[in-house]
């Protein structure tokens, strides 16, 4: 029996009845993978588990084990009808993760609320924000590392004061443990099983543009064209809600938007790709097609009385799609074709938590019905409503364009969400404090195994001033997701609006990135691949040294760059840095005191390529490999290169060449070998930087596989 067909008497003598058979009975515990266990107060308790929302799929091999047996292990306990779970603080011991947070980098003494809420231009204290992701990473002091995930969709407060507290509503739920000798094996282990992100098309790594919003047409024609004239790179220009007919999704205005397909036709011949918006919320419109059709199949959200739930957003009246009827997610699929076929390359699923203007805590009744999965109410299907959107989405468009790679952003979502979706970190503003909240905000996302993510460059509301805006780009321009943003009403927040040279910082950091992106590929084929965050904490390159847990302004971008940031407007403080030999690298001629000082790590080989206007404009010709040698005269550095869309490298057809250079007595030997892979890359140019104590050595040559000597002399 179901909670939702218990009286809430009922469902908290259930509960009681399970946590007094804890106390007769030992802690019920399997392990779903080499070095995870999934915890339930009880053994009755663990048949009773909801489906996990989590997981990519139920693991198949399981073991019973002792729970007495395991370093780290829950205890469970009821607090008026909720299911506490608690873990011991360990001295020493540094707590990250917990998804979507403002605030710091390091999470002891924080409280989060795992609810996912409209909350724009939040505060640093902000409990609840757009996604949840029930789950801690705690580092202890000697570089060691577990996670902890509490497997429940409903409500959950998520306590780092003292310990490790998770404390939910809805039935008893499991806890996962997952044991590492660093941070870096529990998110490994954490990827095998909440899934892999997908590799995303090449073009999703460039610079993107957005305005709430650009219309009419013209005005999106006159953005690109500036791009292009002033020679930044650009890669996307997005559209907001002002291209919908009143607000209807999957419509276009007849006098703002009368023809996007010329558009699209317009962006692409001139290297742009187009992504556009899709709401969950439907016009609640009679002849209106897509109203009509999910009425007629019975496709929305139901109140109590079994009746459509409305709710007001921006076309006014709504009723909104129950993603977990399959017939639902098939019929919202479908909806995509048309609307592709227009010549759209990206989607975006925005206000999806759901957000509803009208309800009294600006979302969806926690009483309504859904009636897939089981069926049940809201407050067990809120915190993945935007989760189960995006899987629909993703579905329908993959159907619509089976050979080309997706990409999809979306604003709510749940631990798991990124094997179906991109994201961002929601409404925030122009401000200083959330200039300094974006990076660990970033950091966080990807220690909760969400690795494409990046914040509003230049802040979403309100207003930037000129040195808060080109820093802000300085930042944001090295995030795995690098988009510009604002919102309705305020200024223009384009480079070139700020004068000519905070313009032109803005130029030399985006064309950082575009020089930087085959090494940026390259991390993101290890994210899809072993399940790494592409934007990492300062302490992965040594978890036992305490100077790095609470470094939040610097950040490592794979593992071989150092970035180090300064998102203040007076320089308050020098951010640590990791022992080792960390030189700095310049990819330019240009020094400005705006931009993010760059380290390469000792021992690293970066991949760096020409300069573009977008991804792909030309060949990676000539390919440059700047060299950092460790102690021990050695480095070396991966490349992974594949068409850069379609599907293609899942049947081998990818290159992933190893790069290794040798100090010897008369200069440095440089090789490549081919690792993996059979895709063809054709003849070019190599250009070798060596950085050395001495000045940097340098010499071009053919990338041919045969080994490339840089003399001393």
């Amino acid at each position: 029996m179901r909670p939702s067909e218990l009286t809430e008497m009922h469902f908290r003598v259930l509960l009681r009845r399970i946590m007094f058979d804890s106390l007769l009975h030992p802690i019920h515990a399997e392990r779903i993978a080499p070095r995870a266990v999934r915890f339930s107060v009880t053994s009755k308790a663990a048949r009773a588990a909801l489906p996990s929302f989590a997981l990519e799929r139920e693991p198949t091999e399981k073991e019973h084990i002792r729970a007495s047996s395991c370093r780290t292990r829950p205890t469970f306990s009821q607090v008026e009808g909720r299911q506490r779970v608690t873990i011991a603080h360990e001295q020493g011991t540094s707590y990250y993760g917990t998804g979507e947070v403002a605030g710091p980098l390091l999470r002891n003494g924080r409280r989060i609320v795992c609810w996912n809420s409209d909350h724009p231009f939040y505060s640093v204290d902000e409990e609840s924000l757009y996604q949840s992701h029930p789950w801690v990473l705690a580092v202890r002091a000697d570089g060691s590392a577990f996670g902890v995930l509490a497997d429940t969709t409903y409500r959950c407060t998520v306590d780092l004061t003292d310990g490790i507290l998770f404390e939910a509503d809805g039935p008893p739920y499991p806890v996962i443990i997952i044991e590492g000798d660093s941070p870096q094996g529990v998110l490994r282990t954490l990827a095998d099983l909440t899934g892999h992100m997908q590799m995303p098309p090449k073009w999703a790594l460039g610079f993107q543009q957005c305005r709430w919003s650009y219309y009419p047409e013209s005005r999106v024609r006159e953005i690109a064209d500036e791009f292009r004239k002033r020679r930044i790179p650009c890669d996307v220009i997005w559209m907001d809600i002002h291209y919908m007919h009143g607000y209807r999704i999957f419509t276009f205005d007849p006098e703002h938007f009368p023809e996007p397909k010329a558009l699209n036709d317009y962006l692409h011949e001139r290297g742009f790709k187009a992504t556009w918006m899709i709401d969950p919320g439907v016009k609640h419109d009679p002849g209106y097609t897509i109203y009509e059709e999910g009425t007629a199949g019975d496709h929305w959200v139901k109140t109590p009385d079994g009746e459509p739930y409305v709710g007001d957003v921006w076309p006014g009246p709504c009723v909104f799609p129950d993603f977990t009827r399959e017939e639902t997610a098939a019929w919202w699929g479908e909806l995509y074709k048309p609307f592709l076929d227009t010549g759209i390359d990206g989607v975006w699923n925005d206000m999806n938590e759901p957000s509803v203007f009208t309800s009294p805590t600006k979302l969806m009744p926690e009483e309504c019905v859904h009636r897939g999965m089981g069926g049940d109410t809201h407050d067990r299907f809120h915190n993945v409503y935007g989760m189960l959107m995006v899987r629909a989405s993703l579905a329908g468009i993959l159907k619509a364009q089976p050979d080309k790679r997706p990409f999809l952003l979306t604003r709510s979502n749940y631990i798991g969400g990124h094997r179906y979706a991109a994201t961002w970190t929601g409404d925030n503003a122009s401000t200083w404090p959330h200039l300094r909240m974006s990076t660990p905000m970033v950091l966080n996302f990807g220690l909760s195994g969400q690795p494409f993510v990046g914040p509003d460059i230049g802040g979403f509301g309100e207003n930037a001033d000129a040195t808060m805006f080109g820093r802000w780009v300085g930042i944001g321009a090295l995030y795995p997701f690098s988009r510009a943003h604002t919102a309705e009403g305020t200024e223009d927040h384009e480079p070139w609006v700020f004068g000519p040279e905070t313009e032109k910082t803005c130029r030399v950091a985006i064309e950082r990135r575009y020089r930087l992106i085959p090494y940026i590929y390259t991390c993101f084929h290890e994210a899809a691949s072993i399940g790494l965050p592409i934007m990492r904490p300062l302490f992965f390159a040594d978890p036992a040294d305490p100077a790095l847990r609470d470094e939040d302004e610097a950040f490592l971008l794979g593992a071989d760059l150092l970035v180090v940031t300064q998102p203040h407007p007076e320089p308050t403080r020098t951010p640590a840095r990791p022992n080792g030999n960390w030189r700095k690298l310049l990819l330019d001629d240009v020094v400005d005191p705006e931009l993010p000082e760059l380290f390469l790590r000792g021992g690293a080989i970066l991949p760096v390529g020409p300069l573009m206007q977008f991804v792909d404009e030309k060949p990676l010709d000539p390919l440059t490999l700047v060299i950092c040698l460790d102690e021990n005269g050695e480095a070396a550095g991966d490349l992974y290169e594949d068409a850069g869309d379609g599907f293609g490298f899942r049947n081998g057809e990818y290159r992933l060449s190893r790069y290794t250079a040798k100090q010897e007595a008369d200069g440095v030997t440089i090789q490549r070998e081919t690792v993996e892979g059979e895709f063809a890359v054709p003849p070019r140019r190599l250009h070798v930087r060596v950085l050395m104590d001495s000045g940097e050595l340098t010499v071009d040559a053919d990338d041919n596989g045969h080994p490339v000597r840089v003399p001393f002399a």
